[in-house]
């Protein structure tokens, strides 16, 4: 089959297959990608907690500094994707090659710049992450490793993002659940048997990350995809139409990076302000000790590895309504739309239920110190038992990133972890101390899938008809 006919046999599957068939088939590869990262994240914390309380605490502070180096992997992963969902619904695939070639190439001198600056910056760069005295050698160990490996981690988001956007989520998930799986292994033999403490759960995630980006770039380097990676195409002066449709005039590089930056800024806010949350809530947890900080920090890792499930079903909603909205075709968008939501909705409110009855033995599998379990129980049960409301947020705002709404997109971006977390974690630690700070994120999230409503209603009221 020729380069054309692939091209022409993936705009119809995109474009003509059931909607609901669509958002099943790319968004369970995209859900098991997303859990088995979490759970890779997870097993930092099952392994480390067994080190101590201390150490537990160390890999929620560092959990703020992987939010940052996601933030930049999505910002260009998803501002790319957006684009490139769009312009193959136009049939146009050398100018979604531009822009993956300028996500990948800037992705990664972002990352590099970000390791040199925290490894210049160590010890301040933890301090201001709100790593205490007690757990900042820990901090410090776990960091090294994550740090080294934040370009490689950046050029995975982005390249995962890449796939998914073209339809490609099988591959995607090949290889980070390929690197997840190895880095539950990793930990096992690097702190069970070569005592390597919590450096060693550092080292597993590095070197699974490598590995990861070798595998996600294997589709694009035997041609399995659409747009090429081409560092060529970045700083080219000359238009290349080849076989595609779209032959408008020619975008220079910074009108590319431009555009990338403006539909990822969403995801830079929404990544960008988790990290932030996790600071603030780091600040204010400290006055109640190391215990505080890790039952906060576990039962956050659990709660979105719950959130990542709703995320998955998302994600898969994001190439169908990229394509269809590039396509001209509204009315799938909306399909698309309801039934992501539904699902979403019904698939979230069974797994927080069970997350509620069961979040005492869930803790208590991380750790067994009963004053970070009596932190965490309780902030596991608020956040758990209103997650059946955030698919509403969630795809209202993925709807917006890969439609180009870019505005709208960050506004909704903002609310969860900044606009309506910060405000309500002030004030309710103020007023109900410890507890304040347990339920709080979990009245954030009320508030932000509230307001993504009339968001929704307004979009698809003023929707035209199909062309």
């Amino acid at each position: 089959m020729s380069d054309t006919e692939k091209k022409q046999s993936q705009l119809k599957f995109m474009t003509e297959t059931s909607t609901s068939r669509l958002v099943l088939k790319l968004g369970l590869p995209t859900t098991v990608s997303m859990l088995v990262t979490t759970i890779y994240n997870m097993a930092d914390t099952y392994f480390v907690s067994s080190l101590g309380t201390s150490q537990s605490g160390a890999i929620g502070v560092v959990f703020g500094l992987m939010a940052i180096i996601q933030a930049i992997g999505f910002t260009f992963g998803h501002g790319a994707g957006s684009n490139i969902g769009r312009f193959l619904g136009k049939n146009s695939a050398h100018e979604a090659g531009r822009y993956a070639s300028t996500s990948v190439f800037f992705g990664l001198v972002t990352g590099i710049t970000l390791s040199v600056f925290g490894l210049c910056y160590h010890t301040p760069l933890m301090y201001l992450l709100k790593s205490t005295d007690t757990i900042l050698p820990y901090a410090l160990q776990y960091s090294f490793y994550i740090l080294l490996a934040a370009p490689i981690m950046v050029l995975c988001c982005i390249l995962n993002n890449i796939l998914r956007y073209e339809g490609k989520a099988t591959f995607a998930m090949i290889g980070l659940v390929s690197g997840g799986l190895l880095n539950i292994l990793g930990d096992f033999v690097t702190i069970k048997i070569l005592n390597l403490g919590v450096s060693g759960a550092g080292i597993s995630t590095a070197v699974s990350q490598c590995i990861s980006a070798v595998i996600l770039l294997t589709p694009f380097l035997k041609g399995k995809t659409q747009s090429r990676i081409n560092l060529r195409d970045v700083f080219s002066r000359k238009q290349n139409a080849r076989e595609d449709s779209d032959h408008r005039a020619y975008k220079p590089m910074i009108f590319v990076l431009g555009s990338i930056l403006a539909i990822g800024l969403p995801s830079l806010m929404r990544q960008g302000l988790g990290s932030l949350s996790t600071i603030i809530l780091n600040a204010y947890a400290n006055p109640f000790g190391d215990a505080a900080i890790a039952g906060m920090a576990i039962a956050s890792k659990v709660v979105n590895f719950i959130f990542c499930v709703g995320l998955g079903i998302g994600q898969g909603f994001q190439p169908v309504a990229g394509f269809n909205y590039g396509a001209r075709k509204f009315s799938r968008v909306k399909s698309a739309y309801r039934f992501t939501l539904i699902l979403g909705t019904i698939t979230l409110g069974i797994i927080g239920f069970t997350g509620c009855i069961f979040a005492e033995p869930i803790i208590s599998r991380f750790i067994s110190d009963p004053r970070a379990i009596a932190v965490g129980v309780p902030a596991l049960r608020y956040q758990a038992a209103v997650i059946f409301i955030m698919p509403i947020q969630v795809t209202t705002n993925m709807l917006f990133q890969s439609t180009g709404k870019s505005v709208r997109a960050t506004i909704l971006s903002a609310t969860r972890s900044g606009l309506f977390f910060i405000p309500t974690i002030i004030i309710l630690s103020n007023l109900m101390g410890l507890t304040g700070i347990e339920c709080s994120q979990a009245i954030a999230d009320v508030l932000s899938s509230l307001l993504a409503i009339p968001f929704a209603v307004r979009f698809f009221g003023n929707m035209p008809g199909d062309e």
